[in-house]
């Protein structure tokens, strides 16, 4: 995984060590691997019993990490790691790939639903503890979301925001690159999962968020297809996933909750509240990382993604609050309040997986730096 003009080492890996902690970095590799092999086996379901110690080897690491990530006071990154990567590795089978076809067998194993449950449900209560829910409970609802969009349309710059625009260099310019392609080129997928159901104006308004993400269907004009170029631009793999070892578990953990929110639709109202803030804030983000490319003189199409996010999000923000989450917290009276939830959740993960990213940029300019 590298560009012609950069080696990106991969975060993922293991390096050996009489630590503790490098010890249990070893094993949770071991049982990826060992998760993996499952994953692969022709009808999971009828054939675990023949995998039973390959199972309970991954069973036990699994257990180990729920309780390293979410029960202990100190955050252990490898455990979060771990588990963001197994619960990704489930959820990415609600998507096409177009690749080979046995790679879905297992799309609805029970076992993996299994292993997927036991994660979701020590990682949900873990996330929502880090929120005041009965706050949001008593919140004049359609007041907080327009404040909070109005707020977000243009922030404060953050340390990592300026970062990026003041600091950032060539080298960490491509790893950013490395690291958004894991969502930039498969860009929208998702929130097409929650499109079916009830013709209403809200229904439509996200059909037509979906199809601008899509290029009104035309592969040319899709989103992915500028954040392609821009990657082919640096000699990049241009492959979903191609840089998947790079994606640090923050960034993991907001497309698991993607998935979570959009395949349960009881979730709707959170999933619509979590997309109003990324369409609103997504301006923001993009002009730092578009600020990066011009002050480094890189080419139109090093960051012509950029540019089109800009001019559209800022449609598709006031698309989300108008036609969307307004809507919505009138005909959930109820239940609204978790439009809010999913709104802060996004912003608290995003805000959250920004600095991951940071963090790792710094890594790989000091890496450089240090080689050269």
């Amino acid at each position: 995984m590298q560009s012609n003009l950069v080696t990106l080492p991969n975060f993922g890996a293991v390096v050996k060590s009489s630590r503790p902690e490098a010890q249990t970095s070893i094993q949770y590799d071991r049982a990826e691997q060992l998760f993996l092999e499952l994953l692969a086996i022709d009808d999971l379901d009828n054939q675990l019993h023949q995998e039973a110690a390959k199972a309970r080897e991954f069973e036990q690491a699994l257990s180990t990490a729920i309780e390293a990530a979410y029960q202990n006071s100190h955050a252990d990154e490898r455990a979060h790691l771990f588990l963001q990567r197994i619960l990704y590795w489930i959820n990415r089978l609600k998507l096409f790939w177009y690749d080979d076809l046995r790679h879905y067998t297992n799309e609805r194993s029970l076992y993996l639903s299994c292993c997927r449950n036991q994660i979701e449900a020590a990682w949900q209560a873990w996330e929502l503890a880090q929120i005041d829910v009965p706050a949001l409970q008593r919140l004049n609802v359609k007041q907080a979301l327009i404040e909070r969009a109005t707020a977000d349309l243009d922030p404060p710059l953050s340390p990592e925001s300026r970062y990026i625009q003041e600091q950032m260099s060539e080298v960490g310019y491509r790893h950013l690159l490395a690291i958004g392609s894991f969502d930039g080129l498969v860009e929208g997928s998702r929130l097409s999962r929650i499109l079916g159901g009830a013709a209403n104006e809200v229904q439509c308004t996200l059909v037509r968020v979906l199809l601008e993400e899509y290029g009104n269907g035309r592969l040319s004009r899709k989103h992915s297809t500028f954040f392609a170029q821009m990657l082919i631009e640096f000699g990049m793999n241009t492959e979903p996933e191609g840089y998947f070892d790079l994606v640090p578990w923050e960034v993991l953990a907001c497309a698991n909750q993607n998935f979570l929110t959009t395949e349960r639709k009881r979730y709707f109202l959170r999933y619509s509240g979590a997309l109003t803030y990324f369409e609103v804030a997504g301006p923001a983000a993009y002009r730092n990382y578009l600020a990066a490319a011009q002050r480094l003189q890189l080419s139109d199409a090093a960051m012509g993604y950029w540019e089109l996010h800009i001019r559209e999000d800022e449609r598709h923000g006031q698309w989300m609050l108008d036609s969307v989450a307004l809507p919505l917290a009138e005909q959930y009276p109820d239940d609204a309040w978790e439009l809010v939830l999913g709104y802060d959740q996004e912003k608290l993960m995003g805000d959250r997986a920004a600095k991951a990213v940071v963090q790792s940029i710094l890594a790989i300019e000091q890496a450089t730096l240090l080689i050269s």
